[in-house]
Order: C-alpha cells, then structure tokens, then sequence
C-alpha cells in the first residue's frame, strides 16, 4: 500500500446528488486516499453529525442572504470542528470555493491542511464572487492550496491573494473508459450540444447560429440536425426560440441523459457545438467537461474563446473557435462540419490525441493527488509530532 492510501481526506461539498457534478463523484471514487464525504444536503438518521452539519448550511445559506458574512461561516464550521476532531485526517478538500469559506476557520482550529476547489460560478458569478470577495480574501490566506480550471480564473484568485505556489491549474478532465468511438466521416450531419440551459452554456446563441447553418441553400440540402441534451431555466425560452425560427423538424431536445447516454450520442453525431459566455450576472465557464469528452470521443468542436476553452481546444486542429456572442462565425464554423465530413474526420482525431495526452480523469486525480500529498508534507515537516498533529 502507498502512502497516500493510508492517508484519509475529509471532503466537504454541497452535494452529491446533482447530475452535473459528476466531478466530485470522480474526486470520490478516484483519489488514492481514503475520502470521507460531507455533504450540505443530506440528513440520514443514522448519521446525525452528517445531518448536523447539513443543518448548519442550510442556517450559513440563511445568514448569507442576510449578508451576515462573517456570521454566516460559523455554524458550518463549529460543526466541520467536531468532524475533524472525530476523524483526525491528514488534510480537507473543501469542493467550491462557497463551501471552503464556510469550513475554513475549523481547518485554522484543528492545524489542519484545506484546498479549496473551484470550479466556476463560484470564482465569477456576482453572487458568488462579488459576495464573497472579502470573505475570499480571508481563504487565500488560510487555503494551503486551490485547485481551479483554468488560467483566467486562477488569475481571479491570485488577485485575491491565493499563494502562486499553490495553485493547481486542473481541468476536471474526461472519462476514458466512457468516451471513444465517434466517427464523424460516416456519421450524418448532427450537431450534438450537452449542458444546463443557462446563461453562460450559450443555448439560444446555438440555435440562432444553427438557424443561419439551416438559411444556407448548400447546408440546408443537406438537411443538419441539432440534439441538445440538458434541462435548466431557459429551457422554454429555447423551445419558444425553435418555433419562432422554425427549426421544429430540425431541433431535438433530448432532457437529461446519463453520461452512458451522452456517450453514445456523441457516436453518432458529426459535431459538438457549445456557445460559452459570460453571463449577465458575471458566471462564467470554468473548463467545461462536455467540451474534453467530446474530442476524447473523437469529435470535432465548435466553441467560443471563453474561460478554458482555448486551453483545451487546438484552434483551427482539433475546433473552431469563435468570440462570445458571434452567432454568424459559429454559424460558419458549424456549416464547415456539415459540408465536410473528412474535415471533422481529422479535427476529431487531433481532439482525441489531445485530451488522451493531457486532459483525462487520469491526469486530473494525479494532479490533484499530489497537491494533496505536498500540503499534507508540508504540515508533517512543519509540525511533525503526533501531539501537535492532534
């Protein structure tokens, strides 16, 4: 057994049941520690300090919206204290930046290592950041690391204070066990879009630009198709969309498919198209996960040069990148794809090669395992008796 399996990692999150977080289910499953989860939303009888400490999120969510800031990080993280006091781990991981200001003061009073993990929203959003700046501020300087997912948002953080030494830069990554096999040469000219429909995934941007792939005579005789998997607050909006543009025989909303699903769609599709922005309120993408599994896959992008993306997609190789809010370049982009089957052919190949060799699961649980490994050393060398390390 190697060190790090003899090591335990206490994970605090908000939940584990939102089928788009799939990620913290990865960090779960995936880390070589023992990992003993909390969560914000769960009350199970037989776990009362589990749902002790749910009780005192829902009351931090509560002081919150009072804007009772520095108020509202006690009751989790008198609760985190008791946790911590039970299990004695070798470090915290705190997934969200909001869940890591509610736990971080329990960390500072049981001497014990806490990384903060954010992933988007929680690092742009007004609500989130603009809220929470000063409290922020604050975890920079306690965190002993942050993970983020990309450059512009570990330069957000960075601003704030993080240390530079310990900033993780680590896309969640793609499934390998999960997504292979799409063959765009021979499969029909559908464009697949998977996320919420919300804001910053950009889904009404999609379908405007999709509707001016359907208005040119060489696309259009070629009858394309868009499948857009997802549910979420705009979701009317876009069926409303499809009637006003008359797309009904040519957009197919699919609801909320699992990700075995998603995987077998992209077998079958020519694209993956997604139309990233920022929101009105300021959220913003972190590197999305759909865009990493979709060139694992084998399938060439459409997106926008928006928060990670860039760092994942080989402009012009592996997708076609266009600014925030250009419908009639994603338009173009798209139209390229439906024409060419060969070209999307050889962008999916490059997008493959390229996620295998740096942006798996694979390569974001070693990434994230040796952060956890160097901050735990570095307690150990600062504080090596047991007496302190209680």
């Amino acid at each position: 057994m190697s060190e790090s399996q003899r090591l335990n990692l206490l994970v605090f999150a908000p939940t584990r049941r939102a089928t788009s977080e799939t990620f913290i289910r990865a960090n779960l499953a995936g880390l070589p520690m023992l990992c003993i989860p909390y969560f914000g939303d769960e009350w199970p009888l037989r776990r009362p300090l589990q749902a002790l400490y749910a009780t005192a999120i829902v009351l931090s969510k509560v002081l919150t919206r009072m804007r009772l800031l520095r108020a509202a990080s006690w009751p989790a993280s008198f609760v985190a204290w008791f946790i911590i006091r039970r299990y004695r781990p070798d470090a915290v991981l705190a997934e969200f930046g909001f869940e890591a200001v509610r736990v971080m003061e329990a960390c500072v009073w049981s001497d014990v290592p806490m990384v903060a993990h954010f992933r988007g929203s929680d690092a742009s959003a007004r609500s989130r950041l603009g809220l929470l700046e000063g409290r922020y501020r604050r975890l920079m300087a306690i965190a002993a690391g942050v993970i983020v997912k990309s450059r512009p948002m570990a330069d957000t953080l960075l601003s704030l204070g993080a240390p530079p030494t310990r900033v993780l830069v680590s896309p969640s990554g793609a499934n390998t066990a999960m997504f292979d096999g799409s063959d765009p040469a021979a499969a029909p000219p559908v464009l697949l879009a998977v996320g919420r429909f919300v804001a910053k995934k950009g889904p009404l941007q999609t379908l405007r630009a999709f509707a001016l792939v359907c208005r040119d005579p060489v696309a259009a005789a070629l009858k394309p198709k868009l499948w857009m998997v997802g549910d979420g607050p705009l979701l009317p909006s876009a069926r409303s969309l499809v009637l006003e543009l008359g797309l009904e025989g040519q957009v197919c909303f699919l609801g909320v498919c699992s990700q075995d699903r998603v995987a077998q769609l992209m077998r079958e599709v020519r694209c993956f198209v997604q139309h990233s922005l920022v929101a009105p309120d300021g959220d913003s993408e972190g590197n999305p996960v759909a865009v990493m599994e979709a060139q694992l896959s084998g399938l060439p992008v459409v997106a926008t040069r928006h928060a990670g993306i860039p760092e994942v997609v080989l402009e012009g190789q592996s997708g076609l990148l266009v600014d925030e809010g250009d419908e009639e370049s994603m338009a173009q982009a798209m139209a390229q794809f439906v024409l060419d089957p060969d070209l999307a052919a050889r962008f999916g190949e490059c997008g493959r090669q390229r996620i295998q060799e740096g942006f798996t699961i694979e390569h974001h649980l070693h990434q994230v395992t040796q952060l956890l490994l160097q901050v735990i050393e570095d307690r150990l060398e600062r504080c090596p008796s047991p007496t302190c390390q209680s």
